[in-house]
């Protein structure tokens, strides 16, 4: 339970974000908001009430600032709670005024399309150009927690993931209270997939109840959704736990069946035969599913993953294809096994003090030799690697890294 007064910065001010900074400054903090969009900070200040979460009050002490570096000094921790295709832009106009060795936390779900980097590793990418932080400590947050509810303090739980676990805790303390309950999890990689994938699994489950389809086809689609998500998150060596926990699993419950998810409400208009554009226009907020299928579908093509449910979500939303065609499309598929090989047996070991020295090993191939894979962590580049055992035994000693296996 959080008892100690922490300087918070969020940076963003849309319903998470102004959902969490509530929570946190009811909790005791100092928090201050900052939003790129000025009129927004100006009816939030006047108004103390925002638009989309008509329930919540927010509190006389919660500060706003038109100001970025205001926002980014003196912090204990910064909170990023900008849309996904934001977060690149957002960090670099902060990047000057971000302290060295500063926690920031991660509240935005997706993947970037062109580099196929999560949100921290964006993060990590643009902090780390020249003149900004040294040493930046990333955390993401992620979990079934709708905004809606946060903000009128409904029970919820959330995970704090970080390869740095002094980071993870440090923001588990902070963000925990008797209506937020924090986990730990140093599967970063795991949890923030688990985040963009799953918004693609609900905009499908959403699609399904548009056509009339029943409880029997929603159950279907995010048990399936989750194999999907996580024999992708394996083979780029994430722990396969993850996937059943409160990031995986948990996460994709709540948001393929609420009607507070926008992905969930997006894709019952396109199954009632909206087109994808006028059903975004309707729900009136960003539909982060649909921004996250062009990286979806290219992480499955480069891991050689199978993931049908996401690629039928792509044919309605991109290619046109008739919503019902689809879905029988997807049925008429090949018998498959429930539990094919590829993740029920993987492991995970961890330490985060250093990075495999790659030269020597920059040979291996994924894909290539048999029995056991080895998916290197490094936590200096946010990055997993993948080589298999018969050349690794050594290395790994040498290293001290994250890493995992799987039978592939």
């Amino acid at each position: 339970m959080n008892v100690t007064k922490r300087n918070i910065g969020v940076l963003g001010a849309g319903t998470w974000g102004m959902a969490l900074a509530r929570m946190l400054c009811v909790s005791g903090n100092d928090v201050q908001v900052w939003s790129a969009i000025e009129k927004e900070i100006d009816s939030l200040s006047s108004t103390r009430v925002h638009p989309n979460l008509p329930g919540m009050k927010v509190p006389d002490e919660l500060r706003f600032t038109k100001s970025i570096e205001e926002v980014c000094k003196d912090k204990d921790v910064l909170l990023f709670a900008v849309p996904s295709v934001f977060v690149r832009s957002t960090a670099a106009k902060a990047r000057p005024y971000v302290a060295d060795d500063q926690i920031i936390v991660d509240v935005a779900k997706g993947i970037e399309p062109d580099t196929l980097y999560t949100m921290t590793e964006i993060l990590a990418d643009e902090l780390g150009k020249e003149g900004g932080p040294k040493g930046v400590r990333l955390v993401a947050l992620s979990g079934p927690t709708h905004a809606e509810e946060v903000a009128v303090d409904l029970p919820t739980t959330i995970v704090s993931a970080s390869p740095d676990m002094e980071a993870a805790k440090f923001v588990q303390e902070v963000f925990s209270n008797s209506v937020m309950r924090v986990y730990t999890n140093e599967d970063i990689k795991g949890v923030e997939l688990s985040g963009a994938m799953k918004n693609v699994i609900a905009l499908g489950v959403g699609i399904s109840t548009g056509l009339g389809y029943g409880d029997n086809a929603r159950a279907a689609l995010i048990t399936r959704g989750i194999a999907e998500i996580a024999r992708l998150g394996v083979a780029m060596g994430c722990n396969v736990h993850t996937f059943a926990g409160l990031a995986g699993i948990g996460d994709l419950i709540v948001t393929a069946t609420s009607m507070h998810s926008r992905n969930n409400r997006a894709g019952i208009l396109i199954g009632k035969g909206e087109t994808p554009e006028n059903a975004v226009k309707e729900v009136g907020m960003v539909v982060e599913g649909m921004n996250a299928l062009p990286a979806a579908l290219e992480l499955a093509e480069r891991y050689q993953v199978e993931m049908p449910i996401v690629q039928t979500v792509n044919a309605i939303v991109n290619e046109g294809m008739d919503a019902a065609e689809a879905v029988r499309t997807l049925m008429d598929r090949d018998p498959k096994n429930e539990l094919p090989k590829g993740y029920e047996k993987s492991t995970h070991i961890a330490n985060r003090d250093c990075c495999i020295p790659h030269s020597g090993i920059a040979e291996a191939v994924p894909g290539e030799g048999e029995g056991a894979a080895v998916f290197l962590f490094c936590p200096k580049n946010q990055k997993y690697l993948k080589y298999f055992t018969k050349i690794m035994p050594e290395r790994v000693a040498e290293g001290k890294c994250f890493w995992y296996t799987s039978f592939v």
